[in-house]
């Protein structure tokens, strides 16, 4: 006995000429109505577009989405091809309709999907896009666009109803949370740093415990992105911005000073009482010629307080304090330190490699070369002009001092012989 045949082949096997020539030209129809929508109705509303926004062209996502809503017409005209094909089996019917009903389903999410990514690309070009940044919202708008496109695919394709899918997904929701876990935790993190203003696009930020040291340039849904300053892409996630710690450096940016603190290690065997010479000769700085004028006031003043006493007990001017004197007064009158911020000249407790005498001020310039610029040269003049005022640096003999010594010793050898 012949085997029995499905009503597809046998509606085949009935004409295959006539059935292939109908399938052709139902295809050609498709392609050509695919082809027509893409090439003509497509470049008339992107003139259109181009008379309304100007510079809606450079935004490729809108393009993208335009091409892919052109995608629904050759679905629509397959849907109605089949019904004028003859002796067409109502299975095959049913199939054809529910693969175009879910390729437009895919084709409005992904037109949708570039949507999203062409409004992201113009809220970026909008000011305040760095400090409120709407991709991580989109990218989970994004997810659950999906979510439900693939609801209604797979519902169309079983010819069941969406409800039923959906029903299903109570009993899976324990799953569901574990898979995207790491999602929620991003929105949750994304909230948090959007809301409190945490960090924007264009921050310098620091995370030693990830190797991040550099501005951030992109700040996603699941991931931030640093650029270090070696040039190196730094990869977060999201979420460990709110679980670790971090350093922000745009306070000192939008404060428009920098810090300096750095300390100059003097040799505490060169720091000594002043002469009156010596004072007198370091009045020619103009520097200093108000400082110590008012110290000698001040100083006659608690000498002669204490009357005819020993010479111990009296106050004289230090070469110390006249250099604290003279840096302060150089960092007031430097036309690159913030006179507006905090500026000291201070010493720090004797230490085994000196005395510390600490310089702490802000540049004007917050520009990372400018700031080294002005730092390095505020301590080139400092470390030059030490010897007018008897002092020396601290600093550990190396090889040459103790060749030299080893010289003196074998010179004072060769006298002594």
């Amino acid at each position: 006995a012949p085997l029995h045949q499905h009503p597809v082949t046998d509606w085949f096997l009935a004409d295959p000429g006539t059935v292939a020539l109908y399938l052709g030209g139902v295809l050609l129809v498709a392609w050509l109505g695919n082809f027509i929508v893409k090439t003509l109705l497509l470049r008339g509303v992107e003139k259109m577009l181009g008379l309304l926004w100007s510079d809606w062209g450079r935004n490729q996502h809108l393009l993208t989405a335009i091409r892919r809503l052109a995608n629904i017409v050759p679905a629509l005209i397959l849907m109605a091809g089949v019904d004028v094909i003859p002796g067409l089996p109502g299975v095959l019917e049913r199939w054809v309709d529910n693969l175009c009903i879910a390729s437009m389903a895919l084709s409005i999410a992904l037109t949708f999907s570039n949507a999203l990514d062409a409004l992201n690309h113009a809220y970026e070009r909008r000011p305040e896009a760095k400090a409120k940044p709407i991709k991580g919202y989109l990218q989970i708008t994004k997810i659950v666009l999906y979510i439900i496109t693939a609801v209604l695919m797979i519902s169309t394709l079983i010819n069941r109803s969406p409800l039923i899918l959906l029903s299903g997904l109570g009993a899976i929701t324990a799953v569901l949370m574990l898979i995207f876990q790491d999602t929620l935790l991003s929105l949750v993190a994304s909230v948090q740093i959007s809301s409190g203003d945490l960090v924007r696009v264009g921050d310098w930020i620091e995370m030693p415990n990830l190797n991040a040291d550099g501005d951030v340039i992109d700040i996603a849904l699941h991931t931030v992105k640093v650029q270090n300053w070696d040039k190196t892409i730094t990869t977060l996630p999201t979420r460990r911005l709110i679980t670790d710690p971090f350093k922000n450096w745009r306070g000192m940016q939008e404060s428009g000073g920098r810090r300096i603190k750095r300390a100059l290690f003097l040799d505490q065997t060169s720091v000594r009482f002043l002469s009156p010479s010596e004072a007198e000769e370091l009045k020619r700085f103009s520097l200093l010629g108000e400082y110590l004028e008012g110290k000698a006031a001040e100083l006659s003043r608690w000498n002669t307080a204490l009357g005819d006493g020993p010479e111990v007990n009296r106050r004289r001017i230090t070469n110390l304090g006249t250099f604290r004197a003279y840096v302060l007064n150089y960092l007031r009158r430097h036309p690159s330190i913030h006179q507006e911020m905090t500026l000291l000249v201070r010493q720090l407790g004797p230490t085994s490699d000196g005395l510390p005498l600490e310089i702490y001020c802000f540049t004007n310039d917050t520009r990372w070369a400018v700031y080294e610029d002005i730092q390095s040269d505020l301590f080139d003049h400092l470390l030059a002009i030490l010897p007018e005022f008897g002092l020396r640096v601290f600093q550990n003999p190396g090889g040459a001092d103790f060749r030299k010594l080893a010289e003196g010793a074998t010179s004072a050898e060769s006298l002594a012989g």
